[in-house]
């Protein structure tokens, strides 16, 4: 359809609606958006339900409730309610929080309200909207462009193309493809040079992006955390089946009754098995959102956080990161750098700011930086018009005009790098090159410009950008920030090498460097890095600080030589050449008043641009994993170690060694006991360096300290019977109390590399909890419930015997950890997921996100809505 028609029918003009119609358009069709990041109690719900490990738990439950079991089913009901229930509580209240923040969070889009330009949400567009795009704007829906000034968009979210769109605003007649359609632009598209014009047609989960986007659901790509848990998980299953499946099959020929038999293997398996593992880890990542969003951090992801806690080269942008960020206009110099208004005027005549009733409302930070002169409407802007444009654009790092004074005389203005400006123009003198050199030593930020008359012009082509005169240099400050250099010391200790990648020039990136002391190795410019092929690169990278005056592609490039290193590599970037290597970093980081391309891409967004906050985050996943792997270590080792020796005496015992409620009501006072230790100190040392999943290391750790935990439990079992002539109830009442005692304070010393209790001391809640829970234990034998437990009261004389069993373990226990760390080599990290095309789509759908379920709507309904109004849809 012409344009013109598009407008008529949807009821609009290129002056876009008033807000009247406005409101009662978003009434009738509802918002645009596609997800909701509200907190929904039934879907908290449902994602704890959705773990394999329960499946064992509800297994064994009904299995006892079947066979007249009362009690063993009452307590794994117990289990799982309390997995269930704890991990449903912190990630609720987490989710409200991370809600409360990502509500700040705001996608605007530059539409036309009643003739003016208007910034406002993406969720608010309507059909009838007229919406303005640039460069760098994702598309914020489905639009029929009105104009289009050399508009190029990247379709590869949509169509996988890599090469950009060429757009226009003509009709087109039979297409090839619904996405062949060079007159519109489509959500969630990204524009990569030019500038556009559209009215919407399309919103929500009705345009070409949205039903991708609705079709994926919630299924999100596994990052490197989940990866490990599952793999640990595997394994767990692989030893649950054969210690377990071996005892069933023993014990029923030696001639054991089968349904006896099956409910011991169970309890066996229930035993094996850290039941509680997915609500530590909730609470710890929930616990650690909490922390960070106090600190105006957004995880659009809870497991991204322990990945934040992985770093270990992290490269940045300069500006707003190690400076300020609020560049100020220093001076217009002429070449011979004395201040001239003349190159201001044509600074200001080649600029792509935005306005709205006189107010700059967008555009480059150095454009608006430029306006905010305080002779800026003093030096005769308003006596030249301009007649055609060629926007900025990172291939050509330029931007540049035409423009007729009031006698008609012509002339192109060029204005971008310097070293880009100066190779275009004819007889750069030295003393040019000297001023321009004395602005980079400075620290300053320099944009060159340059003019070339053009009487009798009407447009633009590339080849006016050429055989330039040289007019002068604009310069700008960015001073370093305050805070700047002790949060580089602080990452320093953390073991993060930081790197810095800018389009900046490398002498400005040096100097600011050199203000906050951080050490510069080496540094590469894009046109030297565009020699070296990736074995060189591979190489230069260990002795490579700074990276300036690098392209979009060339980023990517670093980042992925970095990765093939072997490092966890985090990149903070907020512009729209950001956003390729945002998504190749395994931890992509923005601001809240970064780009929409680069918000979209990145995984971690932080309200206020401060290394500071980075180094916390980065603390906090650490901590994070090194209090979720103590639960892991812990258990499995002295899980293993009990469920062995009660198999093993289970075949020359004339009973049972524990009966299957005893075993678990054994296990759920261990695992309650436990449920603080995401509250525990983290020693300092364990925080220095990233660790990984290594679960060939908790399967030598297993091994390792399980037979230690048997010892003592054959130990038990010799004194119970040969010391005391234990029968079947006072044996399993003996063994039930040294099993969870030895089994919850060993993790006083599994927690720490150091000393338990004189260098490294566990935090109270969890000192608490766990000397709660023996106490508990060892008072069951002697409470009213004993009888029904199947328990009896123990002698003085064991209880006594009890005490120096357990400080002989953990005396036993302590030497063998110094002993396995000291042997034990580093662990090699899991493979880590590359960033596959969903994880695009998902990073850049949630930009259309409302509090609330969002009302998406399907076709049915929207024929509907159609008939009911067709003056707005189509």
């Amino acid at each position: 359809m012409p344009a013109e028609a598009v407008l008529a029918a949807l009821a609009s003009s290129r002056e876009g609606l008033s807000g009247a119609e406005v409101k009662r358009r978003l009434q009738q069709v509802g918002p645009n958006a596609l997800l909701s990041h509200g907190a929904r109690p039934l879907a908290v719900l449902l994602r704890q339900l959705r773990n394999p490990l329960l499946i064992l738990l509800v297994a064994a439950a009904l299995t006892s409730f079947f066979v007249g079991e009362g009690t063993d089913a009452a307590i794994i009901l117990a289990i799982i309610c309390l997995s269930i229930g704890l991990g449903f509580f912190n990630e609720y209240r987490s989710e409200r929080a991370v809600e409360a923040l990502h509500s700040q969070l705001r996608h605007t889009a530059l539409a036309m309200r009643a003739g003016k330009p208007t910034p406002i949400d993406v969720t608010e567009l309507v059909p009838g909207d007229v919406v303005r795009i640039g460069v760098g704007d994702v598309v914020p829906a489905d639009l029929r462009l009105l104009q289009a000034e050399g508009l190029e968009c990247d379709e590869a979210v949509l169509s996988g193309e890599s090469l950009p769109a060429v757009k226009q605003a003509g009709e087109v007649i039979a297409p090839d493809s619904p996405l062949d359609l060079a007159a519109c632009g489509f959500m969630g598209t990204v524009v990569r040079d030019g500038s556009g014009l559209g009215v919407v047609v399309r919103t929500g989960g009705e345009t070409e992006f949205g039903a991708i986007a609705l079709r994926l659901g919630d299924r999100q790509p596994q990052t490197a955390f989940q990866l490990g848990l599952q793999s640990f998980s595997l394994l767990l299953v692989r030893v649950t089946a054969v210690l377990a499946g071996s005892i069933l099959v023993l014990n029923i020929l030696i001639g054991r009754s089968v349904l006896g038999s099956v409910l011991f293997a169970l309890a066996i398996a229930v035993g094996l098995t850290p039941q509680l593992l997915p609500a530590i880890v909730t609470i710890s990542l929930s616990t650690g959102a909490r922390r960070l969003a106090q600190r105006s951090v957004i995880v659009k992801r809870l497991v991204a956080i322990e990945d934040l806690g992985n770093i270990e080269v992290f490269f940045t942008d300069k500006t707003g990161t190690l400076t300020d960020g609020q560049i100020t206009f220093s001076a217009a110099l002429d070449p011979d750098g004395v201040s001239s208004d003349a190159v201001l005027r044509a600074g200001l005549l080649c600029n792509e700011a935005s306005f709205a009733d006189g107010q700059v409302v967008g555009g480059n930070q150095l454009d608006q930086a430029l306006w905010a002169a305080p002779n800026a409407h003093e030096v005769g802007v308003a006596d030249s018009r301009p007649l055609a444009s060629r926007p900025f654009d990172y291939q050509r790092r330029l931007s540049s005009v035409l423009v007729a004074d009031r006698d008609d005389h012509r002339q192109v203005i060029v204005k971008g790098a310097p070293e880009i400006v100066l190779s275009r123009c004819r007889g750069v003198t030295p003393a040019a090159r000297q001023v321009l050199d004395r602005q980079f030593a400075a620290g300053s930020r320099v944009i060159a410009v340059a003019t070339r008359a053009a009487d009798g012009q009407t447009d633009l082509a590339p080849g006016d950008e050429r055989d330039l005169e040289l007019a002068g240099f604009l310069s700008f400050l960015d001073r370093p920030k305050a805070d700047a250099s002790e949060a580089l010391e602080r990452l320093k200790r953390l073991g993060v090498e930081v790197k810095v990648i800018t389009g900046d020039n490398d002498r400005v990136a040096q100097k600011v460097c050199a203000d906050l002391d951080l050490p510069v190795l080496g540094t590469l410019v894009g046109t030297e890095l565009d020699r070296l092929d990736d074995e060189q690169l591979a190489a230069a990278l260990p002795r490579t600080t700074i990276f300036a005056r690098v392209t979009p592609e060339q980023k990517s490039r670093v980042i992925k030589a970095q990765h093939q290193l072997g490092s966890t590599v985090g990149f903070l970037g907020d512009g729209v050449n950001d956003a390729v290597a945002l998504h190749d970093a395994d931890v992509g980081i923005s601001v809240q008043t970064a780009t929409d391309v680069a918000k979209d891409a990145a995984d971690i967004v932080l309200l206020d641009k401060d290394l500071g906050i980075l180094a916390g985050g980065v603390v906090e996943g650490r901590r994070i994993f090194a209090n979720t792997i103590k639960y892991v270590l812990m258990g499995t080792s002295s899980n293993f170690g009990n469920m062995f020796s009660a198999g093993g005496a289970s075949l020359f015992l004339s009973f049972l060694p524990m009966l299957p409620t005893q075993i678990l009501l054994n296990n759920l006072l261990y695992d309650v006991s436990e449920m603080m230790i995401p509250t525990d100190n983290v020693d300092e040392e364990a925080l220095l360096r990233p660790a990984h999943w290594d679960t060939g290391l908790i399967r030598r750790f297993m091994t390792f300290f399980g037979p230690i935990s048997s010892i003592f439990d054959f130990a038990t079992f010799g004194i119970m019977i040969w010391g005391f002539g234990a029968g079947a109830t006072l044996f399993r009442s003996g063994w039930f109390v040294e099993s969870l005692a030895t089994q919850s304070l060993v993790i006083f010393a599994i927690r720490t590399h150091r000393v338990p209790f004189f260098r490294s001391r566990a935090s109270k809640p969890l000192t608490i909890s766990t000397f709660l829970c023996v106490g508990i234990g060892v008072l069951l034998p002697f409470s009213p419930l004993a009888g029904v437990l199947g328990f009896t009261a123990l002698p003085a004389s064991f209880l006594a015997a009890l005490v120096a069993m357990i400080c002989l373990y953990l005396v036993l226990i302590e030497l063998g950890k110094r002993r396995f760390y000291r042997l034990q080599g580093e662990g090699r990290p899991i493979a880590r997921p590359g960033p596959p095309r969903e994880r695009r789509i998902h990073h850049r759908a949630s930009r259309w996100s409302i509090p609330g379920r969002p009302r998406g709507r399907s076709k049915a309904a929207t024929l509907q809505a159609a008939a009911a109004a067709p003056s707005v849809l189509p």
